[in-house]
């Protein structure tokens, strides 16, 4: 268990965290959220003692050890990959080092042997038997495979040394395990060996991610950052989402009897209680969603942007016609004779690991590109807004304020009130809209570009990564929205929630072809035959 109490930090004028007392117990994962900037990645190093607060403690009970997976890449270059996984466990790996420092000694003294002796013991109790086969079932869990386990770090990927690093904060059962973005640069197959990991790991897990569906498929409570305070919810992030959502509706409809209110309650839990898998955990969890009264779900005080994608035209039959497509870079063949039809309806979703095919696709189709073969034609009913992965040329160096910024991309020169309007919906509300393009964040900049689209009236998108930068709101947000559209898209993302629930076919470019599937994503996945597929045309 980890108990925090009257944690306090400001930075300068701004609260983070005031006052905070929680408690985090064996058996549970709390998915942290909050809005970008609350505060989640600073709490977690608060928990870790990386960061000291202004006032109050984080207490660990004794003879308990906490994890956490670490950020930083590079600070096991010289170390073996088995090693490194071990050095997860900081009194193990000590052992082995004075145990081994001790055997290697010339003048062997009885003094040493019993100082060798005490420490087999300790070894012995701490499993160290075990330890190197532990870390190697984890390295292949998360994709390192065996040739790669007595290479140095250095020697590795820049995702390869991620997946290391997560092996070596889940290694040796900690009692708290940290854990700030865990699928940032894994694969698929990583995340779902992750996730059951999770499920079946049986003591306390904290953890930061954007992935609504990681945080639906591990967490048993919610820990909600909010105006410095944090307040812990039973369920996953949907029930979380929903079950606010719906407190706002009750609060708002006063005339609504309490009785009317609670069946409503009721049902809600009951939706979400059915659809529980078998796992332990989701057992668990549906016991404490049933024990959930009015009082214990709140209005959550988040702003959700509105993202709305609405076509001037209606589409015809005859979207896009691709014949052939063939692009090398850098003598890299990352387009292979791609050709496909594109049909009204179609949601496709570019999955897979190859990046640069999918933004090169984009980019011949958008005309920012050559092929160096093959032909593309957009029927001439459509119209198509993008969104590229790299927005920045759109921003450096402006010297326009946001309301100037958004009307250079407005079709009919819209009054100021208008755009204000607009960028209002988009959280760009008073003096905000004033500011330069060019000193936007991440996800200011992604905001401003939904909201360039949205103007578009266009009733073809294109998407390259669109929740790169958002915050949870954002990403649901235009999740929602992109569901609601009318048009067709053409888009990639890894957000496993965001494909299965916009896509209707499915994309892989491999360095032999292209995949394509009418289905969903979860489809796709499930099925072995079509996996299989996938494994020969990357061979």
């Amino acid at each position: 268990m980890i108990t925090v109490s009257n944690i306090s930090l400001r930075y300068g004028d701004r609260k983070l965290f005031e006052d905070v007392n929680i408690k985090f117990t064996p058996g549970n994962c709390y998915g942290l959220i909050g809005a970008n900037g609350a505060g989640k990645s600073t709490f977690i190093k608060i928990l870790s003692g990386d960061i000291e607060p202004q006032t109050g403690t984080v207490q660990l009970n004794p003879n308990e050890r906490m994890a956490v997976l670490k950020q930083n890449h590079f600070e096991y270059e010289e170390f073996e990959v088995l090693k490194t996984v071990i050095m997860g466990h900081t009194r193990l790996y000590q052992v082995m080092q004075e145990k081994d420092a001790i055997y290697m000694k010339e003048d062997f003294t009885d003094e040493d042997g019993m100082k060798a002796a005490e420490l087999e013991g300790e070894f012995a109790e701490l499993n160290g038997w075990e330890a190197e086969s532990e870390a190697a079932i984890l390295l292949k869990g998360l994709g390192i495979e065996e040739e790669l386990h007595y290479k140095t770090m250095e020697e590795l990927t820049g995702s390869e040394k991620v997946k290391v690093l997560l092996a070596q904060a889940l290694f040796g059962k900690p009692d708290v395990l940290l854990l700030d973005e865990p699928t940032n640069h894994l694969d698929i197959k990583a995340i779902q060996w992750l996730e059951e990991f999770l499920i079946n790991f049986e003591n306390t897990v904290i953890v930061v991610s954007h992935d609504r569906h990681f945080l639906n498929k591990v967490c048993t409570h919610i820990a909600d950052l909010d105006f410095g305070k944090i307040q812990i919810y039973v369920g996953n992030y949907d029930f979380w989402y929903e079950s606010s959502q719906l407190a706002l509706r009750m609060a708002q409809d006063a005339n609504k009897k309490k009785e009317e209110k609670i069946k409503e309650l009721q049902n809600f839990i009951a939706r979400f209680s059915a659809n529980a898998s078998k796992s332990k955990q989701a057992t668990s969890r549906k016991k404490l969603l049933d024990k959930i009264n009015l009082d214990d779900i709140k209005p959550s005080s988040r702003r959700y942007p509105y993202v709305g994608f609405t076509p001037e035209r209606e589409i015809g039959n005859d979207l896009l016609r691709v014949e052939g497509l063939t692009k090398t870079i850098d003598g890299v063949k990352v387009l292979n004779n791609i050709s496909f039809f594109m049909n009204k309806g179609d949601k496709i979703a570019l999955v897979g690991t190859n990046e640069i095919a999918k933004t090169t696709l984009f980019k011949i189709l958008m005309g920012e590109m050559e092929p160096d073969s093959g032909s593309f034609k957009w029927g001439i009913t459509t119209s198509q807004a993008y969104f590229p992965k790299d927005n920045s040329e759109y921003f450096e160096g402006s010297e326009l304020n946001l309301v100037d910024w958004l009307r250079q991309f407005s079709p009919n020169d819209q009054s100021e009130s208008f755009l204000r309007g607009f960028l209002g919906r988009m959280l760009f509300s008073g003096e905000e809209v004033l500011k330069k393009a060019s000193v936007l964040s991440g996800g200011e900049k992604v905001r401003c570009m939904l909201s360039k689209m949205m103007l578009s009236g266009a009733n073809v998108l294109v998407l390259d990564e669109p929740t790169n930068h958002l915050d949870l709101e954002s990403i649901t947000a235009l999740n929602n929205g992109l569901i609601n559209f009318k048009g067709s898209m053409l888009f990639a993302s890894h957000d496993h929630q965001f494909i299965q629930t916009i896509a209707n076919r499915i994309f892989e470019i491999t360095p032999n072809g292209l995949i394509d599937k009418q289905m969903t994503y979860d489809e796709y996945l499930d099925n072995t035959d079509i996996q299989q597929q996938v494994a020969e045309m990357y061979k």
